[in-house]
Formats: structure tokens, sequence, C-alpha cells
């Protein structure tokens, strides 16, 4: 544990179930109270200097406000959208410790550009003068090229993100070797933690840990993390910070971390049914969370699994992109498909779902045959009714995704 523990502040988006449960301070979400007296100020300051700020910079600037009221000491800022035109690079290069980015895809073409390339040049653009910043895998190779020259041009330090390896389970180090994996167990049991080794520059000595997030793509995301972490510790101005990171500290905090709506398993008892919840909302995203149910299926029989599907409305992101690698597998899957809509986010009323008789009729192309149900009423809030569906169909496994709103509706009715 830390020896005194530093106050953390996090501003993540989309929110989740409410909308003030993207601004966090110490794990925990700000209250709706605190939420709403300090976008108040910040909407009665938007009005008397004219700023003409939209939605989405007066929740970031309700949040950076809630942060400097707080006194953190450490603020994690998600962006948006893009970087070089979102809200949170309005940030000065002085509050900046480090900056990441994670994986390149295509997505939200319409506002960043229709090539990866040019994506990633709008998302690099958060790099910082002297400032390290810090580039995660990535699966196209033109990234590194983009990423380096724009982090280069701002005077940013680029740093890759250090790797991640899995490991054996050690009984001396990690406990009892967990049972194997079961969906089928009753009890349902989520997947044991996955045992992984790093190093570090601040430390002299490897690090041994348990990661509890599932899926390949997570061992990625943590080197990003830890390299994050190093980055900011590797700092003269820190080093007397750095005597707080231990290795127990570090190795409880990876034990520790959960994050909801991505790949996270749920279990309801009425209805009885074991869900796995993802946020995979674009063909890249739609890749991994079908590459980790593959992972589940086993070669000597058909895994059986429910889709409960929602997608947003986005001219450039046409459905049948993100559910072909969901219908497509190379072990055998019996799939069924629920379609239907999610319920509109809260201040965002942009935001729109996939009619679900399009859907439909995109699933069944992709997969003639295959038995879907669409909710008759066509309304919003209709997952109750699709959970009924699924228990009857007897399915292992139901997989909610397409959507973080179709998550949130999840979250609601648990």
């Amino acid at each position: 544990m830390l020896a005194t523990s530093l106050s953390v502040g996090r501003f993540n988006s989309p929110h989740l179930v409410s909308v003030n449960d993207c601004i966090v301070l110490n794990n925990q979400a700000v209250s709706i109270e605190v939420y709403e007296e300090a976008r108040e100020q910040v909407v009665r300051a938007n009005e008397e200097h004219g700023c003409g700020a939209s939605s989405f910079e007066i929740l970031t600037l309700t949040a950076l406000f809630i942060f400097e009221r707080a006194r953190v000491d450490i603020a994690v800022i998600e962006v948006g959208m893009g970087g070089r035109l979102d809200a949170t690079n309005i940030i000065p290069d002085e509050c900046i410790l480090v900056s990441a980015l994670t994986a390149v895809d295509l997505d939200h073409q319409a506002f960043l550009g229709s090539t990866v390339a040019a994506i990633a040049a709008e998302k690099a653009a958060i790099a910082r003068s002297g400032k390290p910043f810090v580039l995660g895998g990535q699966e196209h190779v033109e990234v590194e090229t983009v990423v380096a020259d724009v982090v280069n041009a701002a005077g940013g330090n680029l740093v890759y993100a250090l790797p991640v390896f899995t490991r054996d389970w050690d009984p001396n180090v990690d406990g009892p070797t967990p049972p194997p994996f079961s969906l089928s167990a009753s009890p349902f049991v989520p997947p044991p933690a996955v045992p992984v080794r790093f190093s570090m520059p601040c430390l002299d000595h490897p690090v041994l840990a348990l990661l509890p997030l599932p899926g390949e793509h997570q061992l990625d995301n943590l080197g990003l993390a830890v390299s994050i972490v190093s980055a900011v510790l590797m700092n003269p101005a820190w080093e007397a910070t750095r005597v707080r990171f231990t290795n127990h500290s570090i190795v409880q905090g990876i034990r520790n971390v959960k994050w909801p709506g991505r790949l996270s398993f749920h279990t309801l008892n009425n209805p009885a049914l074991t869900i796995l919840a993802d946020g995979a909302h674009n063909p890249a995203s739609a890749r991994t969370l079908a590459l980790y149910l593959s992972s589940l299926a086993d070669s000597s029989r058909p895994l059986s699994l429910t889709y409960i599907l929602a997608l947003s409305h986005s001219p450039l992101k046409p459905p049948k992109e993100t559910l072909t690698p969901l219908l497509s597998f190379e072990k055998p899957v019996q799939i069924r498909v629920a379609l239907l809509r999610f319920t509109p986010p809260e201040g965002m009323p942009w935001v729109s779902s996939v009619p679900p008789a399009e859907l439909q009729a995109v699933v069944q192309d992709l997969v003639p045959g295959v038995e879907t149900w669409v909710d008759a009423t066509d309304e919003q809030g209709s997952l109750q009714r699709a959970l009924d569906w699924a228990v009857k169909t007897g399915s292992e496994l139901v997989v909610l995704a397409g959507s973080l709103y179709l998550v949130a509706d999840l979250y609601r009715i648990r």
C-alpha cells in the first residue's frame, strides 16, 4: 500500500448509467449534488461570457472544476473524441504529466478522417512539448510513423509501451490454483485472473501480478498503464514520490482493477442468466470481442450463445461492418440474436439507435436461417423482454454488446 495515498480524479466519457458517474474522485463517482452544483457554475460562466460552449465542453469543464476544488494530486483525463480539437486539450502544458494513445482504428470518420493515419494524427495532437507521450501497441503499422511525426513536431518525447507477458500460475506467489474456467459451472464463477509479469524502469526487479480483466488485448492495455506510471515516476520532480510505489502497491492496484462494460461477466437471478457485457460498437472492438468468444469455444462441441445487440446510428459506420466479426467464427458456435433499441443517454440527444428491423435484416443476410428476436413494440427499454427471450433459448452465455448505452440499460435493471 502507499504510505500516503495520492488523491486521484478520473474523467471518462461517455458516462455509463448516470451523467455524474463519468467524474470520479478516489474511485467514487461524485454525487449528483456535487455534479449539478459544479455544472451550474460552469453554465453560468458560459452564459455570462457568451462562450457558446457545447454540451461536452461544459461537461469537461465541470469535471476539471470539481478536480480543482478537490485539489486532487493527479487527474486522469480521457479524451472525448480525436484529440487536436477535443475539449480536454484545453489543459495547459504545465499541468500535463504524460499523454498516452491506445490502439487506433477506424471510428468517428465523419469528424476525424477517413483513414487510420488521419485519425492517428488527430489523436496524437494531444502531445505536449517536453512531456512524455506513451504509444500503446498498434495493429496498423502506419500509426507509429504518423504519431512519431506529430509528437516530434510538438517537442514531446515519444515512449513505447512496455511489454507485458503471461506466465504460469505460481501458488507461492498467486495463491491456490483456481479450477478450470467453465461457463456451465453452478454457481457461475468468472474466469480467473491472468498471471502476468513485466518490468518497470522505476523498479529493480520484475513485477509478478494477477490481471483480472479478460482478453488478450488487456495485456496491451496493462502495458500502456504501467508505462504511464513509469513515465511519471521517472520524472525527477517525482523522485520523492517514487518510494510510495512499492511492488505490493502496484500488484494490488492491478489485482483490484475493474472496468464495467468491457468483457465483464454478470449473473442475473431473475431471469437466471450468465451475461458477458461489452461495449463493442465498431468493427475493431467487435473483432476483439469475437476473438475472446472464440477462446471460450471448445472445438469438441459448439458454444451456445445468444447475442443481445443494439447499435448507434452512424452513416459512416454501417451495421454490417460491426456485426460481421460477431457473427463469424472459425470454431463451432450456435448463435441466436435479439435486436432492440437502447435508452438514449442523458444529455446526448443526438445519439439514436439503429432500428431493430434494420439490424435484423443485416443479421439474417450474414447468417441465413439464424434465429432472431425483435421486440414487436420497437420501443426503448425493451431489454427486459430480450432477456426473457434469452432464457428460453437455453444458451450457455448471453452476450450483450453493440453499444455502451445498451450496457448501461443492463446495469439499470441489475
